[in-house]
């Protein structure tokens, strides 16, 4: 970037130095040929270092861009276009300055509302898994016992039907000795 563009404006030294040296590049890539604004201004802040009043300055750095074709109107008309090209990035800054806000502000609270979810979701899951474990452990824990209650009975039953089995068995035996005797 050319010192006579970045001492164009007053006062960028107290400014932010990265937007300074964006819109400054901005004004020296749109520049238009001959002497314009651009010129003016390099002629006018040339004269104010020398102690010129304002109003002399301004009128002397006219007068000079004169002898080359300057008019009032391509002055105006050529510092209307660097504001243009200005207002032009200011609204790509502001399109960009967006679509950050969306990724990185809006898109992170998306983020951080579905990873909140997500826990209470797996929170939920947890303590009805953990319902699970208890009446799974209650039965665990009472199938010992049942065990041993259904292999009683089921001891009980076979017992009770071994009995009733060998006393017909025996009935039977004792009609068999008792038909071969008796017939």
């Amino acid at each position: 970037m050319s010192t006579r563009i970045t001492e164009m404006f007053e006062g960028v030294d107290k400014l932010d130095k990265k937007s300074v040296s964006f819109l400054l590049k901005a004004i020296e890539s749109n520049n238009l040929p001959g002497f314009d604004y651009l010129e003016f201004k390099q002629a006018l802040n040339g004269l104010r270092k020398m102690n010129m009043d304002d109003d002399t300055a301004m009128r002397s750095a006219f007068t000079t861009g004169t002898t080359v074709g300057l008019t009032k109107s391509k002055l105006i008309a050529s510092a209307e276009h660097y504001r243009k090209v200005l207002m032009q990035e200011k609204g790509q800054f502001d399109n960009a300055l967006k679509n950050q806000m969306a990724q990185k502000v809006h898109g992170k609270k998306e983020e951080k509302l579905k990873l909140s979810t997500r826990i209470s979701e797996y929170q939920a899951k947890i303590k009805q898994l953990e319902n699970e474990i208890l009446k799974y452990q209650e039965k665990l824990d009472k199938a010992d016992s049942e065990i041993e209650a259904a292999k009683g009975k089921i001891e009980e039953t076979k017992h009770k039907f071994e009995s009733t089995f060998a006393d017909f068995i025996n009935q039977i035996d004792r009609d068999i000795e008792k038909l071969k005797i008796v017939l």
